[in-house]
């Protein structure tokens, strides 16, 4: 049974850095991609990016040069870094299991990040 379970969510003023972590257990996880994902009140989820096997990175627009995705492999944890955040960053964000077609096939239950103006 796959489980994902975030953490490092919170409250920060804008500009500042906030660091997720995602440890995941029930997969054999230097095999699969993982992602972030947000979804903001009133709004739909969306792809904050994805990080590959093979360690390469895809990202939304929106957080390209101010997020980054990192895994670790030893211990089945991915990471988003997320730095010169903005109001419009607060959201739950929440971790996935991301197949082959980019669709996502688990999800953790998510954490919420509030960026205050």
């Amino acid at each position: 049974q796959v489980q994902l379970v975030e953490s490092g969510g919170g409250l920060v003023q804008a500009g500042g850095s906030l660091r997720l972590s995602c440890a995941a257990s029930g997969i054999i996880f230097r095999f699969n991609a993982m992602g972030w994902y947000r979804q903001a009140p009133g709004k739909q989820r969306e792809m904050v990016g994805i990080i590959n096997f093979d360690g390469r990175t895809d990202y939304a627009d929106s957080v390209k040069g101010r997020f980054t995705i990192s895994r670790d492999n030893a211990k089945n944890t991915v990471y988003l870094i997320m730095n010169s955040l903005k109001p419009e960053d607060t959201a739950v964000y929440y971790c996935a299991k991301v197949g082959r077609r980019r669709d996502v096939e688990s999800w953790g239950l998510g954490t919420q990040v509030t960026v205050s103006s």
